[in-house]
């Protein structure tokens, strides 16, 4: 069966995308029955793990290690209810398990 190229719109940004007919052949050999929804951007993306998220750095929160008691950042903002630990000591508790 020959495939023509088709112009698709992509769900996540809106863009028009072509959908060539050598991806719709590899699509039929895979037994893909469904077309892409996103264009090649938004998919690699969202293989990333970071569609939605902001790019950068991670926002560091100083706290104090609940076990050996020395100033540590965090890559989350500390609620009081749990322990916090230092790279070291986190660590260490791990490996206890």
């Amino acid at each position: 069966m020959a495939f023509d190229d088709k112009t698709l719109v992509c769900r996540d940004c809106g863009r028009e995308f072509i959908f060539t007919s050598g991806e719709q052949e590899f699509y039929e050999s895979r037994g893909l029955l469904n077309e892409p929804r996103r264009c090649q951007e938004c998919r690699q993306v969202k293989k990333r793990g970071s569609y939605g998220q902001q790019q950068g750095p991670r926002e560091m929160h100083k706290t104090v290690c609940a076990s050996c008691g020395t100033e540590c950042e965090v890559p989350f903002l500390p609620r009081g209810d749990r322990p916090v630990y230092c790279d070291e000591c986190f660590a260490t508790t791990r490996g206890q398990r």
